[in-house]
């Protein structure tokens, strides 16, 4: 554990106007006005304000995140981490966040607890930094925001959480002479040797058990994840590309009330799986999600969710995917444990290899077709096996285009979670729009083939499909090339007023030609 004094220059982050320009009055009504129910800070001024970081200060769990952030790098060393908590987590926080970078820039805040140390500095009252955090990470945090007079941290030797927390700031301060700020089970022994304690987003239990141990403990009021966060973290929007779940159903000519009941179920099924990847692949992907012009506003890049809960919600989403589709059938569950197996390598590995990412990506969606099938048990065309490779691998290279464009645009350097360099983006561009109209030459000639006719009985309307094929894949090329596409090309194509009506005509079309 480490104490260490510093007053440093101002970063250039809106979250540290604290010392230099911010010294007078108007902080002070800024902060009361915004936050009306902060603590009294203005009296024992003497008495110096100590604030915990994860789950306090940020809304978030360094460790957590450079566990999953070094898992996503590098899945191999789940062994090494098995082997430094052995240990002690001492040695555990110490083999993930030596030397890590946190990004302090980015991190997500607390607002409320940054107005509580303006006020307690124009107070005049000294205030610390006390995190269980690595001590590398701390000092990334408080020299980027220059306004805690010293920080305490854990090192290689002591995990300084709970009781060895107590017992240090006793040490520097004396039993009852500091405030503290904490959120978590083990803030407590904290909490009773502190003169005021203070707590924000703290468990129902432990708000019980510290109102019981210090009845004139503060609790800072705080908005927890709302079902809008939720439905934010389980990308509900995306479900629509699970509606590759019934095509299968409707190309074969099997519309039944029972096939459409089985599909429903499988698509459900999906939907969950598919929520359960997203979540862990935003924990491996924090830090870069935090540099990206929309991925950013996501809820546990903002801090909305709190990652326990995250993490929590993972095999509770794949329990009830799998019973679902254990109702339908084994074949179908083999499908679907396939499909988060693929999901978690491209999280973990795959999505950092030239290429292979975006035969990945389009894999995922023909894996949606092929649990379709296989849910109402009718046979993959090879026609539409081939078409469908087609078509996602333009959409997955379409969507890297755009991600490129993000960082080309910015100035920032290429991504260091994909194996693709700004000066790729005409190339990609050049493959994206060869693989999209290779599938509408693949439908042509599905067309013009004998085996059309068995399920068509005016096949040759079908060719109207690739005229309109065609322009929607130029067009999102095009506007991918104006950057007025923002989001991922499936995203775009359900917000996009011209990309549905040329979904409607398609579609249009094959009725017609039944």
């Amino acid at each position: 554990m480490t104490v260490k004094n510093h007053v440093d220059s101002l970063s250039n982050s809106d979250m540290t106007e604290v010392q230099g320009g911010v010294r007078d009055a108007t902080v002070r009504n800024d902060a009361e006005t915004a936050h009306p129910n902060l603590p009294d800070l203005e009296t024992a001024v003497d008495t110096p304000l100590v604030v915990d970081l994860d789950g306090t200060l940020l809304r978030s769990d360094l460790l957590v995140e450079t566990a999953f952030r070094r898992l996503g790098r590098a899945p191999g060393s789940i062994f090494g981490m098995m082997g430094a908590l052995n240990a002690g987590r001492a040695s555990l926080k110490h083999f993930l966040c030596a030397g890590a970078d946190c990004a302090p820039e980015t991190l997500p805040y607390d607002k409320t607890i940054l107005s509580m140390i303006r006020l307690a500095q124009l107070a005049g009252r000294k205030v610390y930094l006390a995190s269980g955090s690595h001590e590398d990470l701390v000092k990334a945090v408080a020299d980027h925001l220059g306004i805690f007079t010293g920080y305490f941290a854990t090192t290689s030797a002591v995990n300084l959480s709970g009781r060895a927390k107590a017992d240090l700031l006793v040490k520097e301060f004396g039993s009852k002479g500091f405030d503290y700020v904490g959120n978590a089970a083990a803030d407590l022994p904290v909490w009773e040797q502190a003169r005021q304690p203070i707590a924000i987003r703290t468990p129902a239990n432990v708000s019980a058990r510290l109102r019981k141990m210090a009845p004139h403990a503060q609790f800072i009021e705080h908005s927890g994840a709302t079902l809008r966060d939720w439905a934010r973290q389980f990308r509900v929007h995306q479900y629509a590309k699970n509606a590759l779940i019934f095509v299968p159903m409707i190309a074969a000519h099997a519309l039944s009330f029972q096939n459409l009941f089985v599909s429903i179920v499988a698509a459900l099924a999906f939907c969950m799986a598919a929520s359960a990847c997203y979540i862990l692949n935003d924990l491996v992907d924090l830090q870069e999600d935090r540099a990206h012009r929309t991925k950013r506003n996501r809820p546990l890049a903002r801090g909305d969710i709190p990652l326990i809960q995250a993490m929590l919600a993972v095999p509770i989403l794949l329990i009830l995917a799998t019973v679902l589709a254990l109702s339908l059938s084994t074949n179908f569950t083999v499908v679907l444990l396939l499909y988060f197996a693929m999901t978690t390598a491209y999280s973990f590995y795959l999505k950092k290899i030239l290429l292979v990412d975006v035969l990945t990506l389009a894999g995922l969606y023909t894996m949606r077709l092929l649990g379709g099938a296989v849910a109402i048990g009718v046979t993959l065309s090879s026609w539409l096996l081939v078409f469908a490779l087609s078509i996602f691998v333009s959409l997955a290279l379409m969507k890297r285009f755009v991600e490129l464009t993000a960082c080309a645009d910015a100035d920032r350097a290429s991504p260091d979670n994909r194996d693709y360099e700004n000066v790729d983006l005409s190339m990609i561009a050049a493959l994206s729009a060869a693989a999209g109209f290779n599938a509408v030459t693949v439908l042509a000639l599905y067309v013009s083939g004998h085996t059309v006719t068995q399920l068509y009985s005016r096949p040759e309307i079908l060719l109207l499909v690739c005229p309109i094929m065609t322009y929607w894949i130029g067009r999102a090329l095009i506007l991918a090339q104006r950057r007025q596409m923002q989001d991922d090309p499936v995203v775009f194509a359900i917000k996009d007023p011209m990309s549905r009506i040329s979904g409607l005509a398609m579609l249009a079309v094959f009725v017609l030609a039944i």
